[in-house]
């Protein structure tokens, strides 16, 4: 009764509420459907109504997840700034703590300096602070600093960082394991040395047991310690906050991070007060110590000449140089470098005529922090790595802060990379497509467009920096080889025509022209790295014209030409004419002929091609290939002809042959010599010497061969 109630009308939505009942048990449905079912179809029929309410459920969800898609973003940000509003929150928190502290060890002090009797009472009654790793008993300061030495001087490459000082001892230290901060992964197992001034992290060393090597070194000033809720099995950890990284530490028990993070407190404390109780004494004028008596009978007359002259007090509690690290950690962090650059440069000019007293290099090491950090900040603005949009000048802010804090070469460096990093990535993304002429234009448009944008922005970036320009020129040679790389890579090594090349080498040097505009001049360059890609192209096609030329001269009939037509004659005469033969009409005869040779016409016209077009390619470390290559293939032609004369009985035949002769000797040859002279510059005496021969090449005249 069930199934033929799900089967008839309305069985969809009494099979919905079936299958959504608290009590529908699967197996059990699956079983007394099989044994009410007639047969196959009734089941097919089911599974096909189960079907459709599955995809009518999945159709159902999805509708619902695009309507509520906007509400889920929004909670998702609203979850995010509540997050990070928790974070301030607490961060504050605890520096109000801090603060509550210190002004109360403040208030006790004055208390103490008010009533020394209260003081003393107070002294004996209370203990005073114990580092929480030396529980058992307290130590005096030269035990404590006889610790911190023999601890540290179990840690490798900690000296050059952390010198000796009397004022400096050890609080605390443990082992701790350090985590990813974004994923959470354990990375290695440290030892953390917590001093009265700084906190040192180091690694265990593997091979020598007790011994450590250096990792990092984080001054209490910058560091901020924030508790990490426990999330199993994530727990009994604490983050350090140092701008502009932080890293996550786990103790090894609740105990123990609950130490960690109330010395680090306490001594952040104790370093503020003594640092304002320094400051405080410093300001104060010191009296003149009283110079010793002496028997030297002289002694007055030398204090007379050279009085002594009372050391110079720098004052360091002026409010905008007490928060001054604070204030560069804020325009760093905010991306203000103009600021933070500006606030170095008032520092430096405030304390330029200043002795360097201990308060003054301690400031300085503080400032010195900020500015490896400022520099980092810059220097990754400037790595190929960032957003390469925008041009050169995108780059003008980082580079020009870089040069105020007087790392102009750094600065150099680091934009010459930015910027061949950006001119590489423009060629790889032009599509090479259609002719190649046309991607030789985009190609050289790009390249040389960068190249110029680059040579001005760096000119105006490093105006008063004349000792980098010699690394820009060098910059500027190592991009021509890359566009030269791509420049052959579609020109040479595709076997183009020798027309295609000499085309493209025009567009190349046309563009090079634009550098000059800022008296920047690279033809000679390009010319360098061009010369053997050229060659190798002009020996090929001359080796495609020697070898096209011996098949003719292999099929030589010695006939004159018909060309059928006086239009096909039309188009011979002005063939001729643009190669440079004036006189071809005296080898015309009626209507259709001409008394040349098939052979002959075509070894011109060929000849005169490749002259003209190697013309185009021609510089002068050209000329000797250029000039050996006219003569061997003026040769080929020379040498047959001169071959034929001698072997042909024919008086009629060898009459024709000497016309041939005749007019490769008066009238291309000349031709040949003129156009040369008139592309290069200079005559070629070896195509003199050419002309000027009666014959190219004397043959014994019982021989019947010619070498060719």
């Amino acid at each position: 009764m069930a199934l033929s109630l799900s089967l008839g009308e309305g069985g969809g939505s009494r099979l919905r509420r079936q299958l959504e009942s608290g009590g529908f048990v699967a197996a059990e449905y699956v079983k007394q459907l099989s044994q009410q079912s007639d047969g196959d179809r009734d089941l097919q029929e089911h599974r096909q109504r189960i079907q459709a309410l599955s995809e009518e459920t999945a159709q159902s969800l999805k509708r619902n997840v695009y309507q509520n898609y906007r509400q889920f973003i929004e909670t998702a940000r609203e979850i995010s700034y509540l997050e990070s509003e928790m974070y301030q929150l607490s961060h504050i928190l605890t520096e109000q703590k801090g603060i509550m502290e210190a002004v109360t060890q403040a208030l006790l002090l004055q208390a103490d300096r008010d009533d020394p009797e209260l003081g003393s009472r107070r002294a004996a009654t209370t203990d005073p602070f114990l580092p929480l790793s030396a529980k058992e008993a307290a130590a005096n300061e030269e035990g404590r600093q006889r610790t911190l030495t023999t601890l540290l001087e179990k840690v490798e490459g900690y000296r050059d960082l952390l010198p000796e000082s009397p004022s400096k001892y050890l609080v605390y230290n443990g082992d701790l394991v350090e985590y990813d901060a974004d994923h959470m992964a354990q990375i290695q197992r440290v030892h953390a040395f917590l001093m009265n001034d700084c906190l040192l992290v180091a690694t265990a060393l593997p091979n020598r047991r007790g011994a450590y090597r250096y990792v990092a070194l984080y001054s209490l000033d910058g560091l901020a310690v924030v508790n990490v809720k426990d999330n199993p099995p994530m727990k009994d950890m604490f983050k350090l906050l140092m701008f502009p990284e932080s890293r996550i530490f786990q103790a090894e028990n609740a105990k123990i991070k609950k130490e960690w993070l109330e010395v680090l407190e306490e001594t952040k404390r104790n370093r503020a007060l003594s640092e304002k109780q320094r400051l405080e004494q410093e300001a104060l004028p010191r009296p003149a110590p009283a110079p010793p008596e002496s028997t030297n009978p002289f002694e007055e007359d030398e204090e007379e000449e050279e009085p002594s002259a009372e050391e110079e007090v720098v004052d360091l509690s002026l409010e905008w140089i007490q928060e001054l690290p604070e204030d560069l950690d804020v325009c760093i962090a905010q991306r203000d470098f103009e600021g933070a650059v500006d606030l170095l440069d008032k520092l430096n000019e405030y304390l330029r005529d200043k002795p360097m007293s201990q308060p003054v290099k301690e400031l300085r090491v503080k400032v010195d922090e900020r500015v490896r950090q400022l520099t980092d900040v810059l220097v990754f603005e400037l790595s190929p790595d960032r957003s390469l949009r925008g041009g050169p000048r995108a780059t003008r802010r980082a580079v020009s802060q870089l040069i105020r804090l007087g790392q102009s070469t750094k600065a150099c460096e680091l934009f010459l990379k930015n910027r061949a990093a950006a001119v590489q990535t423009a060629i790889r993304q032009l599509r090479i497509e259609g002719a190649t002429l046309l991607y030789i234009h985009k190609l050289c448009h790009v390249f040389f467009t960068s190249l110029l944008e680059t040579a001005r922005e760096f000119e105006t970036d490093f105006a008063g920096n004349n000792g980098c320009y010699s690394a820009f020129v060098v910059w500027a040679r190592s991009s021509m080889k890359m566009f030269v790389d791509a420049f052959s890579k579609q020109v040479f090594d595709s076997k183009e025509s020798l027309s295609t090349a000499a085309e493209c080498v025009k567009v190349a040097k046309e563009h090079c022209k634009q550098l000059s505009e800022i008296g920047l001049d690279l033809t000679f360059i390009i010319h360098a790295l061009l010369v053997k890609d050229i060659k190798g192209a002009l020996q090929s096609y001359k080796d495609i014209i020697i070898e096209a030329t011996k098949h003719r001269n292999s099929e030589e009939m010695w006939r004159r030409m018909n060309l059928m037509t006086p239009e096909a004659l039309g188009k011979l005469r002005e063939e001729m004419r643009s190669c440079g033969v004036g006189n071809f009409d005296q080898y015309t005869g009626d209507d259709c002929w001409v008394n040349l040779s098939y052979t002959v016409v075509a070894f011109t016209k060929q000849t005169m091609a490749f002259l003209e077009e190697a013309l185009k390619l021609y510089f002068p470390e050209l000329h000797m290939v250029l000039l050996e290559s006219l003569v061997e293939i003026i040769l080929v032609a020379v040498q047959h002809v001169d071959y034929s004369l001698r072997c042909e009985q024919d008086p009629e035949k060898k009459a024709f042959i000497r016309q041939n002769a005749s007019f490769l000797y008066e009238t291309v040859l000349p031709v040949v010599e003129k156009r040369f002279e008139e592309g290069v510059g200079k005559p070629a005496k070896q195509l003199q010497d050419l002309r000027n021969a009666s014959r190219l090449m004397r043959v014994n005249p019982e021989s019947t061969t010619s070498v060719v």
